[in-house]
């Protein structure tokens, strides 16, 4: 258990963090929330001994290791991918060579009845439970395995790191984290180098891990798959719920309500409280009385709501021009970098009122063909056929990071915003939340956050109605990704949006392309029917498979019957799979349906809300353990 107790951070005038307490327990699963700015990352690094803070105090237990996903990498450019992840287990041989000294010194020791003797045996059996939990498996089976989890194929294991992008040497970065498997495992944004499948990967990895769990992320579906307890981050102090994201919303739909009750009553006892401190403090027989009033505000519990701390950025694209009935008509289109080819005879049509989707692994070409669409490179073969009267607006993914740092906030939206917009520039910016002071700050001290605040303003300033983003919510809080969305729901023109955010996607597009082996695949619907297609193929291709190794356990128990299943047990186990497949499915029915019900705002305000939560709650639970169940039926099969 780790305990931070009556922490206290301030940087110049502002507080970031008073008295803040929290307790980490062992199997927690916790999702650190909260606006951009909160302290999240200031509140990790503080954990990770990192950051020292005014006031408090930090209670880790010895031997208790902390491992913290860094944005900064370090290794070796000449390593493969594989000998740079088995880098990881250098801490096994530390703990390896720990136990041996400690158990020589105990061969040496005769004092049993001592305090120290007793402590010297539990550091001992501390150590050697560390290095139980280190060494599981082959040391190479285990980097392989966890690799592979995170997107890499056999053969890239032995590439080497300097042929990786940043985003595929962050995966390395992780893969070595996850193998040390520290006693607490900080997480600040994970998913944001993730495709779609190796989020779902990291999501059951964590689940099981055999340790604490604390991550940052704005991706809300990961967010609600991982976590059982969430910590909101807001007005320097720290709000402890049970429960994953969802709960985290409802409970804090009821807190609001209370606080802003309470908030209301407070201020009418302040304002009684200040109308008798005018009347009095004049009066030389009550000016007791009035500085005593005087005091009790001074010491008063001041109860804070949701004010410009709460405020959302205000985004609504302006009506698209009417365009031609097809935007783009793109046939055999080919995209090669010396001998790789990330596109191959790629045929799409885009048409007016299409809502895209390119979603599949990290290297499959979708950024590419976004490009390629939206004029930024050119295509090495194929036809690339533009329709009538199109207007572009592409916000790349490195779209924050092309903005030129020596500017000013007003001076970047000056040099894209047309001339007639330049006198409405300062309400533009007061609508993304750069007020005041905030427009002459310079480019280079914004957040990635802000910055991508500051793209998106210059996104609306021009007349559009093909809109293409690429990975727009990568620096968005919660909060400014609903702004977006809820934006894009209403934006009347044709959408292609690049992005691995689940919660992000659904219900926003109609078509979904899938980016594999070069080549596009096209799933109509959006992204919940998208993976629904997709676990039903899995559950196909698993059922082929079986059958397969079905046939070849029949062909062994010719061979030697003694050796083999009986032909009547390799049935009832195929049974065992097929019954739980229907299971989850019909579970994943009766989610859906509870979901669609708390996507409508009016739910919460139903007198039965809470028993349906209890009942969507129940169901997570049995899909679960159906999911265990059909996992473990499957490996007796095979």
């Amino acid at each position: 258990m780790i305990l931070l107790q009556n922490i206290s951070l301030q940087y110049g005038d502002r507080r970031l963090f008073k008295d803040l307490s929290i307790t980490l327990k062992q199997n927690d699963r916790i999702g650190l929330i909260g606006r951009n700015g909160a302290g999240k990352s200031t509140l990790i690094k503080i954990i990770a001994g990192e950051l020292t803070p005014d006031q408090g105090s930090i209670s880790i237990p010895k031997l208790y290791t902390i491992g913290v996903l860094k944005q900064t990498l370090d290794m070796s450019e000449d390593s493969t991918v594989l000998e740079e992840a088995l880098k990881a287990f250098a801490e096994l041989e530390i703990y390896q060579k720990k136990l041996e000294t400690l158990n020589q010194t105990l061969s040496t020791r005769k004092d049993y009845e001592s305090s120290s003797y007793m402590e010297l045996v539990q550091e001992i059996s501390d150590v050697t439970e560390k290095l139980s939990v280190l060494d599981e498996g082959t040391v190479e089976a285990t980097a392989t395995k966890i690799l592979k989890g995170l997107g890499f194929k056999q053969a890239e294991l032995h590439k080497k790191v300097k042929e990786l992008s940043g985003g595929w040497k962050m995966r390395v970065e992780m893969a070595k984290l996850l193998l040390t498997k520290p006693s607490l495992l900080m997480l600040d944004e994970p998913t944001n180098h993730l495709d779609i499948e190796s989020i779902i990967w990291l999501e059951r990895y964590l689940k099981s891990y055999p340790g604490i769990v604390l991550v940052i992320s704005h991706d809300t579906r990961f967010l609600d798959e991982v976590c059982n307890r969430t910590f909101e981050i807001e007005f320097g102090k720290i709000n402890h719920f049970s429960g994953n994201y969802s709960k985290f919303v409802v409970e804090k739909i009821k807190q609001r309500e209370i606080n802003q009750s309470a908030f209301e009553n407070q201020q009418k006892l302040i304002a009684e409280k200040e109308r008798l401190i005018e009347k009095f403090r004049a009066k030389a027989t009550k000016a007791k009385f009035a500085q005593s009033l005087i005091r009790e505000l001074d010491r008063m519990d001041r109860v804070e709501v949701e004010s410009e701390m709460g405020k959302d950025m205000n985004l609504r694209f302006p009506p698209a021009p009417r365009s031609g009935k097809v935007l783009f008509d793109l046939e055999q289109v080919k995209k090669q970098y010396d001998d790789q080819i990330v596109l191959n005879s790629v045929d799409l049509i885009i048409e007016r009122g299409d809502k895209i989707a390119f979603v599949g692994q990290n290297g499959q070409g979708k950024s590419t063909l976004a490009k390629i669409i939206a004029g930024e490179i050119e295509a090495s073969d194929g036809k690339v056929c533009e329709g009538h009267n199109v207007m572009i607006s592409f916000f790349a993914q490195d779209e924050p990071d092309r903005l030129d740092p020596k500017l000013t906030v007003l001076d970047t939206l000056y040099a894209v915003i047309p001339e007639h917009m330049r006198t409405q520039a300062r309400k533009i910016l007061g609508s993304f939340l750069f007020s005041g002071e905030d427009v002459d700050k310079k480019v280079s001290v914004l957040s990635g956050g802000e910055k991508t605040r500051l793209a998106l303003a210059g996104l609306i300033t021009r007349d559009t109605n093909l809109l293409i983003l690429d990975e727009p919510t990568n620096h968005l809080d919660i909060q400014a990704k609903a702004v977006l969305n809820q934006a894009l729901d209403e934006y009347d023109g044709t959408l292609i949006v690049v992005s691995h955010d689940r919660d992000f996607l659904a219900e926003m597009t109609n078509k979904t392309y899938e980016f594999k082996d070069g080549e596009l695949k096209l799933h109509v619907g959006d992204i919940e029917s998208f993976l629904k297609t997709r676990k039903a193929e899995d559950f196909r291709e698993i059922a082929k498979k079986s059958e397969i190794k079905s046939q070849q356990n029949n062909n062994e128990e010719k061979e030697s019957e003694s050796e083999s299943l009986s032909r009547e047990e390799i049935k009832k186990r195929q049974r065992r799979v097929q019954y739980l497949e229907k299971d989850i499915e019909k579970l994943e029915s009766k989610i859906e349906a509870i979901e669609i019900e708390m996507s409508d705002p009016e739910f919460y305000h139903q007198p039965e809300k809470d028993q349906r939560i209890a009942d969507y709650q129940k169901l997570k639970s049995e899909l679960d353990q159906k999911l265990s169940d059909w996992e473990e039926a499957f490996e007796n099969l095979d």
